[in-house]
């Protein structure tokens, strides 16, 4: 893991005062998880700086979507700020179980996370956006390297999501290759779209990639809780995950330490919120936009001061 310290005298641009950066109850580092994905790094960086600039001492630390919540349960971390219910709900929920991290509240976004094709390949293949479309016009979607297979263009392979499981459930002629970065994803796309190649791949929202290009979410069956726990519910009886992503609120978690260490920022991360279309506006600021992270983070706390401050109010 990477460590990157992130203190309160860092943060003095954004109008501080001095009696606010003194009433901290602990200056031991409250350590935030960062992951690979623009939009996490955003609210992440937002919410350290917010309560760096309530005196608080923070730590950034790189780690593993899923396997973060290890260093959760233990308070070798302390704060994740985006669990996707698409992705990380049983995860959350098996750490939450343990009574060692608590569910910090909806951050104010709304997730979907699933397989995304252009507009142009209902010209080659009819009757998408249906699963069963798809599947019957896998060779349209296949690689030099995947053939006859289609290829599915997977998100990188710690996001999870049970895509490989799905292909596998639903008798589907793809192989799941994953992209090794969210970048290299969505340049993957890009050149796609540019050259009207067949692609299809794992597009989510908030994100500014639904809003630039033309295209549409594939349909499977829908999403139970059910057909991920139980393989005889859905159209396969021998197999869980036949069926579509759920889609939900993106959640805060955080070691439950945090509340009786640092109860102060305990109630910021809490009353932490921010909306999708903010969000995708700050993702394609830094993603198309070449601003850096720390740019368009400075950017929203400066025109949201009141919001933010309500917060750390005391």
């Amino acid at each position: 893991m990477r460590f990157t310290t992130f203190t309160a005298a860092a943060v003095i641009g954004l109008g501080l005062t001095g009696a606010a950066l003194a009433e901290a109850e602990s200056q031991e580092p409250i350590k935030l998880t960062m992951h690979d994905w623009t939009g996490q790094l955003l609210t992440t960086t937002i919410m350290g700086k917010v309560l760096a600039s309530a005196g608080y001492n923070v730590e950034y630390v790189q780690a593993d979507y899923i396997a973060q919540f290890a260093g959760l349960k233990s308070g070798d971390l302390h704060v994740a700020m985006e669990i996707w219910e698409t992705t990380g709900r049983e995860a959350m929920d098996e750490a939450t179980g343990t009574g060692n991290v608590v569910n910090m509240g909806e951050t104010g976004m709304n997730a979907i996370e699933e397989w995304w094709y252009p507009a142009y390949m209902e010209e080659v293949c009819p009757g998408l956006p249906d699963w069963q479309a798809l599947n019957a016009c896998a060779r349209e979607f296949a690689t030099p390297e995947t053939a006859p297979l289609g290829r599915y263009l997977g998100g990188p392979v710690t996001w999870g999501g049970f895509d490989e499981e799905r292909v596998e459930a639903l008798g589907m002629d793809f192989e799941v290759v994953h992209a090794g970065t969210d970048a290299a994803l969505f340049a993957e796309l890009e050149s796609a779209y540019q050259r009207q190649a067949p692609i299809v791949l794992w597009v989510y929202a908030p994100h500014w990639a639904p809003t630039k290009y033309e295209g549409r979410f594939v349909e499977f069956p829908p999403y139970t809780p059910e057909c991920y726990a139980d393989p005889s519910v859905g159209i396969n009886p021998a197999m869980a995950y036949d069926c579509g992503k759920p889609t939900g609120p993106i959640w805060k978690v955080a070691w439950s330490g945090v509340a009786d260490k640092w109860p102060g920022a305990a109630k910021a991360i809490k009353a932490f919120t921010i909306s999708n279309e903010d969000m995708g506006a700050m993702v394609a600021d830094v993603d198309l936009n070449g601003k850096s992270v720390d740019e368009v983070s400075d950017a929203w706390l400066a025109e949201n001061k009141d919001t933010w401050s309500a917060w750390i109010a005391k």
